[in-house]
């Protein structure tokens, strides 16, 4: 007998996460959803059991802007569970129009849309190398197209922050890390893992609500809110990098509805990837041992 696929979402109690549990449980994968509060966590968990019939899933509690938690979500995972599959790095955010740090002296930003899919991913990435057909799925957006100017001498903006601005640095290093971690992956000869990103358009959820952005930014967003897609139209680009064996073995890609697109390359260079990628390994394991 075939045994069942595991699969782990970040940020899955409500959104495009949510409904991405609930189309993979539906299709009696065993998931593993994360949560930053216990008690609504935990709520998602039974609703998803109840909807759809799949007992096989569980959920993890972690604040994923703080690397000392994702360390501790990923230790606890490797304890409980001895196979995955699927890691599909969802959780993220566009933060306010203030600049603020993370408790580990990080701009929240960089740490919860880059930073913590990098260092989860490392952290889970011999439990993937055991998979058949292991998938990373980076949930990325087309901000890296519209709102990106990364200056690589100052990456967490320390001066002339924009949340936009911020955002769209942290989606477009996003892919660039996925693109280096694929090369490796198969340059190891690897290639039962695969790496990718997608857009999953512009989404009717609680994402950047709370996000004071200015007056006038605010007020275009409450106005355009009717013409997104619902959640569970923007999970259909993860559901199927997730399973379809169309993408068995497509790694480094993005994708915007089901199909591979082109990202930006205006900023791209091997040398500014190389350049991201070290910063982020350099800054989470630095945490890390600071930790320990």
């Amino acid at each position: 007998m075939k045994q069942q696929k595991t699969a782990f979402i970040t940020g899955a109690t409500g959104g495009i996460g949510k409904a991405a549990a609930l189309g993979l449980a539906s299709k009696h994968y065993r998931v593993i959803i994360h949560g930053r509060n216990e008690e609504k966590t935990a709520a998602v968990c039974k609703e998803i059991k109840k909807i759809t019939g799949n007992e096989n899933i569980d959920y993890f509690i972690g604040d994923l802007f703080l690397m000392r938690d994702i360390k501790k979500v990923a230790e606890t995972f490797i304890n409980k569970h001895d196979r995955l599959d699927i890691l599909i790095n969802n959780a993220g955010g566009i933060m306010s129009k203030d600049r603020k740090e993370t408790a580990e002296g990080i701009e929240a930003t960089i740490s919860v849309n880059l930073l913590a899919p990098f260092l989860l991913t490392n952290l889970l990435l011999d439990l993937l190398k055991r998979s058949e057909d292991g998938r990373i799925i980076n949930v990325s957006s087309n901000s890296h197209k519209l709102n990106a100017k990364p200056r690589l001498s100052d990456i967490e903006l320390k001066h002339n922050y924009n949340p936009l601005v911020a955002y769209g640095n942290a989606k477009l290093f996003l892919i660039w890390i996925s693109q280096y971690l694929s090369e490796q992956l198969s340059s190891q000869g690897l290639y039962n893992v695969t790496v990718n990103t997608l857009h999953p358009g512009a989404v009717v959820t609680n994402f950047g609500v709370n996000s004071n952005l200015g007056g006038l930014l605010n007020f275009f967003g409450k106005l355009v809110r009717p013409f997104f897609k619902t959640p569970e139209q923007g999970a259909e680009t993860i559901i199927h990098l997730a399973v379809s064996d169309e993408v068995k073995s497509v790694n480094g890609k993005y994708f915007e509805n089901k199909k591979i697109k082109l990202p930006s390359e205006k900023y791209y260079s091997k040398q500014n990837e190389q350049i991201i990628w070290n910063y982020c390994r350099t800054r989470t394991e630095n945490l890390i041992n600071k930790n320990v």
